[in-house]
């Protein structure tokens, strides 16, 4: 993913507002839970992957609100279609992805800004059996402030409180459509491959470790306007994983040529993490989604079972009211 929240061994005594700092870990990355509404997030192979000449992106995500202050992260994505050409059933696009999160006590938070350029073809004259292969570079600068903070150990030297760093990234999808009632899509990919150090104690490295994320979706419409959508993803970086397994229910409202309108409703569980339920509205080229985490791990203690909230704007670009299967560009996911 883009950015990152920097893991500290932190004791905090709230009454005397001390800090001390016993062993610096590892940076990770931050998720969303809403994998496929706007993907390019999860993979950059699926900028690229959306009827029209674009897509733009909006998500919010608030997590843990019964604490002080919440963890809170931001997304802005947007895709443009640089080239299709018809008859070599191929495209390029262009992505960009701008980010924000800030968290905590130290108010930790991280800026990034992301470019992805894709190549999408056709692997058969039908259309219907697509690859994707990406790049993605960015820069960000992640920060906390210790202004309020008294540091329980005076050895503690922090040489500075913000590191700008360079980061790097490709991934792999592909997309099988074989006709209207089923598809399946697959998508690999690796961020931060260049391990980005972003330290800030003296003699002290830390790095934004390697992550790499496997996904795969398929749907298959069960009834004439009602579709089943199961789901598995998994990433890992270093030590940390995470494996998440769900299902959504989607029912087609309307599937004219003038209108085009669904809702799908899915829960999802993380393993040993939460319980999540998703509800999706698409009316023509715009979709809305919600989403809420139930916390049930081991932090519960600290969260009272409040999890994340997050809601989604995503709008295409396009001006065929009606997608034909057969024609580029590529389907839509």
């Amino acid at each position: 993913m883009l950015c990152i929240g920097l893991l500290f061994n932190f004791q905090i005594s709230l009454h005397d507002s001390q800090l001390t700092i016993q062993n610096p870990l590892q940076a990770q990355d931050i998720h969303f839970t809403q994998i496929d509404v706007n993907p390019i997030l999860f993979n950059p192979a699926y900028s690229g992957f959306f009827d029209g000449k674009g897509r733009f992106g909006l998500i919010y995500r608030n997590q843990w609100a019964s604490v002080s202050k919440a963890f809170q992260t931001t997304a802005a994505t947007a895709e443009i279609a640089l080239m299709r050409r018809r008859y070599s059933n191929d495209g390029l696009s262009l992505g960009v992805i701008l980010f924000s999160d800030r968290a905590g006590t130290l108010n930790y938070g991280s800026t990034a800004g992301n470019i992805v350029v894709s190549y999408f073809k056709a692997l058969d004259k039908s259309n219907d059996n697509f690859i994707s292969l990406a790049a993605e570079v960015g820069l960000g600068q992640a920060g906390f402030n210790t202004s309020e903070i008294l540091l329980g150990d005076p050895t503690d030297n922090f040489n500075r409180q913000s590191a700008n760093y360079f980061t790097i990234g490709a991934g792999a999808a592909w997309f099988y459509q074989p006709d209207d009632s089923f598809y399946l899509k697959l998508g690999l990919c690796g961020r931060n491959l260049n391990r980005p150090d972003i330290s800030y104690l003296e003699g002290d490295s830390t790095f934004i470790e390697r992550k790499y994320s496997f996904y795969t979706r398929c749907e298959y419409r069960a009834w004439s306007n009602v579709s089943v959508l199961p789901l598995f993803a998994m990433s890992l970086q270093k030590k940390y994983s995470e494996a998440i397994v769900g299902c959504d229910v989607k029912w087609y409202l309307a599937e004219s040529s003038s209108r085009q309108i669904s809702f799908s409703w899915g829960l999802i569980y993380r393993w040993r993490d939460a319980a999540l339920v998703q509800m999706t509205a698409e009316y023509n080229a715009l979709l809305l989604s919600l989403a809420y985490d139930a916390n049930i791990s081991k932090l519960t203690p600290a969260s009272k079972s409040i999890g994340a909230f997050e809601v989604a704007v995503v709008y295409r670009l396009t001006q065929n009211k009606h997608v034909k299967r057969s024609a580029m560009p590529c389907p839509i996911i």
